[in-house]
């Protein structure tokens, strides 16, 4: 598997989880042998999807569900909870905004299923306080051309983009969105190829920013294209 996380196992993985209000398929039993069928201790709503059914099913792209394999060797995922999807987000931001939001603001997470090699993945948004202003950049992000700036890594990924629309509070003025895609910190270097990877972040993040700008109505979208950019900037 490409570059994937491992959790002590299945039951401890949610335990933690909802101690720290992060389970987004709701309450979930722990078998130790568990797995994606349903058993005594499964709830009867408990669904593995693929990976463009996703966070609602607006925020990957087929081209992002083939990308998703790529970075966690799997095809079919624990479905998002009913809350966690880009319209939702969508929502959050258009209320926060025009007020910079402190921290990462939780779009949906992907875990691959029960009984399967554990695998987390966070995406978020955020709302900046104006455009990105440049400066001195991570060794291991590799700067691409999309929307204001974008930044792609072996686990991870960000675009930031400028949204005027209708559906923030003053449509004259410009709102300035960053979308991310992260694995947890992993020790060691990545498993797997290194640009492929980076490829496959890129790709699930343009397609969740896409989405979110189109949510929103953006003006242009953003200025994002239709397709991911991987050419490195």
């Amino acid at each position: 598997m490409a570059n994937s996380i491992r959790r002590k196992s299945a039951c401890e993985g949610v335990l933690a989880l909802a101690l720290v209000g992060s389970v987004f398929f709701g309450v979930m039993g722990c078998d130790e042998g568990g797995g994606a069928d349903a058993t005594p201790s499964t709830p009867k709503d408990y669904k593995i999807v693929a990976g463009d059914q996703l966070c609602g099913g607006k925020a990957v792209s087929v081209e992002a569900s083939k990308a998703l394999r790529v970075i966690s060797g799997a095809s079919r995922f624990e479905a998002s909870g009913d809350k966690y999807t880009i319209a939702q987000a969508a929502e959050k931001l258009v209320e926060a905004f025009p007020v910079p939001t402190i921290g990462k603001q939780d779009i949906c997470r992907i875990y691959t299923p029960l009984g399967t090699t554990d695998f987390e993945l966070r995406i978020f948004w955020r709302l900046l306080d104006g455009s990105p202003k440049g400066g001195p950049v991570a060794p291991d992000l590799t700067p691409l051309k999309m929307g204001q700036d974008s930044f792609t890594a072996a686990d991870k990924a960000y675009i930031r983009f400028g949204c005027r629309s209708d559906r923030l509070s003053n449509s004259s003025r410009l709102g300035h969105v960053s979308i991310g895609v992260e694995e947890p910190a992993v020790p060691g270097e990545p498993d797997g190829d290194v640009k492929a990877l980076k490829d496959a972040y890129a790709t699930v993040a343009h397609s969740v920013a896409l989405a979110m700008a189109k949510e929103l109505g953006c003006e242009k979208n953003g200025g994002l294209p239709e397709r991911p950019v991987l050419e490195p900037a």
